[in-house]
């Protein structure tokens, strides 16, 4: 049986949406780095559990700390979009829908970042 896809879509590795598997590896690639950076949350947390608020803000304001729940955020944030993009893609089957829910995800998501983005540089700078 031969295959719809021509020679160079073979070469490419692109399939019949013509994106290749780029998604596929930025929801790999973020996980992975997710991995310490959720380890290294968690170990935060767990030591700011039971202090002041200005003990959590002192350690925010560490340049090294501040980069880290920044990188975390960033990440964080990126993975969702990710995977809720292809909830979307996969279950959403009306167009109208289907763009609205993207544009909202997407809104959502770089609000949220910016949000805290802003305050996390906002705290480093005290």
């Amino acid at each position: 049986m031969s295959s719809a896809q021509t020679p160079l879509h073979k070469v490419r590795g692109m399939g019949s949406s013509h994106s290749g598997t780029g998604h596929f590896w930025h929801e790999r690639v973020t996980a992975v780095a997710l991995i310490p950076l959720s380890l290294w949350f968690l170990y935060v947390m767990l030591g700011l559990a039971g202090t002041s608020e200005v003990t959590a803000l002192q350690f925010l304001a560490h340049p090294w700390n501040a980069l880290m729940m920044g990188a975390f955020v960033c990440f964080s944030l990126w993975h969702a979009y990710l995977g809720l993009q292809v909830v979307v893609d996969d279950y959403v089957h009306t167009a109208g829908a289907k763009i609205f829910l993207l544009l909202l995800i997407r809104f959502s998501v770089i609000a949220t970042g910016a949000t805290c983005l802003f305050a996390i540089v906002r705290i480093a700078a005290l």
